[in-house]
């Protein structure tokens, strides 16, 4: 009923530049929090930005300055601006919704990404 189509991500050198985006489509009333994890090899799954619906915004220290999340809320997408990339930004990345279905359904479903694959290597 709902689907989420990730692109962007790729192989890029250090200090390099991707733009992951995320587009949800199928049954959406309203989309509140907005987020993109990223999972490198042997590692935790990690949050790395969010945005509320609202336009607030956080991030883990190890991105900040260098990643920027926004919104499009006409198109249902959810961007990750990612700027002077390092080796350790490798990872699987993955956007997180919570949406509402209608008007009537109070309750905050959550979808997950398929992912896409960072890569940063010379």
């Amino acid at each position: 009923q709902v689907q989420l189509v990730e692109s962007g991500g790729g192989l890029v050198q250090p200090g390099g530049s991707l733009r992951l985006s995320c587009a949800a489509s199928g049954r959406i009333f309203s989309i509140n929090n907005m987020a993109w994890y990223r999972q490198a090899p042997g590692k935790q799954r990690e949050l790395v930005a969010s945005i509320t619906s609202a336009g607030s915004t956080t991030y883990t220290d190890s991105v900040k300055g260098r990643f920027t999340i926004s919104r499009d809320n006409a198109k249902k997408t959810v961007y990750l601006q990612m700027n002077s990339l390092k080796p350790e930004d490798t990872a699987v990345y993955q956007c997180n919704l919570f949406l509402r279905w209608s008007f009537v359904d109070a309750e905050s479903r959550e979808y997950w990404g398929q992912g896409t694959q960072v890569t940063v290597s010379s």
